[in-house]
């Protein structure tokens, strides 16, 4: 007898607003498509809680491989959960109180035998810059802090830092402060919101000019290439939302060493995909909300990523 065809929900930003060139959740959705699977699309205000089980208003959903319309959506109608197999929660960051809240409502879903990607305990605990620290032999010199006198001694101690949110995305809010410390407590006022807000300050990594490197973990299995995201010139932030140039490369020896350091948690975890930032011999961030660079990877290199995440799904579910 045949498997049954999956059921595919999906919680993302607005289909309609999304880039068709590069956008990872839409390779997803491709290659769940592709293997016959039923896609059922929502955003995070269409999910609520009714006496106990996670509903949402879901859509069916088609996707193409046109760039002109890469999309069709049925009318909403509101549905248990529970129906579906599978729900990727590809909600982009700031992982907000919304955000949070979103979770909490797949957790319900979860409980009653859905299959979310990533789990949603993990989501709630790994903060995507504070979850690296659990590896501090992977990591620059890093401090976490609201206080105004421990930042200003870490930049003393260090001369040339980058400072940034917790929960930002795309590069959005990073500074990077000279020796010189010019504007230093402008940009420790604007970012801990007047010592209320804890924020990160990391050494500064001059082989940011080679391109901050995004490394997939497809299962706990590390894809063979990464990203390099190359900053544009006069920027220190490779982030490609901020106008980096991404190019594949091969993993290093020391790529796979920092990959096994972290390997073990993330299996222990569940996350099913995963991303690393890498600047020269350190992870930056572990990515495990709505990692992306899939796209890129797959032009460059003929590989189907998103397609290995799909049959690591079918081997969770049947």
């Amino acid at each position: 007898m045949s498997e049954r065809p999956l059921r595919v929900g999906v919680v993302m930003d607005p289909i309609a607003d999304l880039s068709y060139k590069k956008d990872t959740s839409l390779a997803m959705l491709w290659a769940a498509q592709d293997r016959g699977w039923s896609l059922h699309y929502m955003e995070q205000e269409d999910l609520f809680l009714r006496d106990g089980r996670a509903h949402a208003r879901l859509s069916a959903l088609e996707v193409f491989r046109d760039a002109e319309r890469w999309y069709a959506l049925g009318e909403a109608e509101a549905r248990p959960l529970a129906e579906l197999d599978v729900i990727l929660m590809r909600k982009d960051p700031p992982v907000d109180g919304h955000f949070l809240n979103a979770v909490h409502l797949l957790g319900f879903a979860e409980r009653e035998g859905v299959l979310v990607v990533n789990p949603t305990r993990a989501l709630l605990e790994c903060n995507e810059k504070l979850f690296a620290q659990q590896f501090p032999q992977c990591c620059a010199p890093t401090l976490v802090s609201c206080r105004e006198a421990e930042l200003r001694a870490f930049h003393g101690e260090h001369g040339d830092v980058i400072l940034k949110p917790l929960d930002g995305m795309g590069g959005s809010g990073v500074f990077h402060v000279l020796p010189d410390g010019r504007n230093l407590g402008a940009i420790i006022e604007t970012l801990t919101e007047r010592g209320t807000r804890q924020v990160m300050a990391q050494r500064y990594l001059p082989e940011i000019k080679d391109g901050d490197t995004r490394i997939l973990l497809v299962d706990g299995e590390p894809v063979p290439y990464g990203l390099a995201r190359v900053p544009m010139a006069g920027e220190t932030r490779g982030n490609l939302a901020a106008g980096g140039q991404g190019n594949s490369r091969e993993l290093t020896d020391r790529d796979h060493w920092l990959i096994a350091q972290v390997q073990p948690m993330i299996r222990e975890k569940g996350l099913m995909f995963v991303g690393l930032d890498v600047i020269g011999n350190y992870i930056t961030e572990i990515n495990v909300t709505s990692p992306t660079c899939v796209r890129e990877i797959d032009d460059q290199r003929g590989t189907d990523i998103a397609g290995q995440l799909m049959d690591a799904v079918a081997r969770r579910r049947h």
